[in-house]
């Protein structure tokens, strides 16, 4: 992660849970279903985020961020759009984002922990190299 620019960053750790968290939120006042879709997709999008990262801790401090930012964003998408909850939450609401925040540091430090499992048993995380037909 650190050897992306700075906007990039910005945009992966802050912009983006954001702008899921807050459309997380406004469905949660039109649909469960939804809502528990988007939320589960999330568990995969923290393990991803942690993956940018070599190792657990490193994955786990990304999470922490990602998970505060998106806990939040649900209660305020959510207040924004003024429905009632389709979906329980935790009483009181604030509680949703100590929940995101510890999920997040956990899924993302598992990969955090995958990325480092990966580059020591010397398996690379980019595509590799197929030739075409010209090359």
């Amino acid at each position: 992660m650190s050897e992306n620019p700075r906007w990039l960053q910005i945009t992966l750790v802050g912009v983006l849970p954001a702008v899921y968290g807050a459309i997380t939120g406004w469905l949660l006042g039109i649909s469960e279903a939804p809502y528990l879709v988007l939320s589960i997709l999330g568990i995969l999008g923290g393990v991803a985020a942690g993956f940018d990262h070599v190792g657990a801790k490193t994955g786990a401090r990304r999470g922490i961020a990602a998970g505060l930012i998106f806990g939040s964003f649900i209660l305020i998408g959510h207040e924004i759009q003024g429905g009632d909850a389709k979906a329980d939450l935790p009483h009181p609401g604030i509680l949703l984002v100590v929940i995101t925040t510890v999920l997040g540091a956990g899924f993302a430090a598992l990969g955090g922990w995958a990325r480092a499992r990966a580059e020591q048993k010397g398996v690379s995380h980019t595509a590799p190299e197929i030739p075409g037909p010209l090359g």
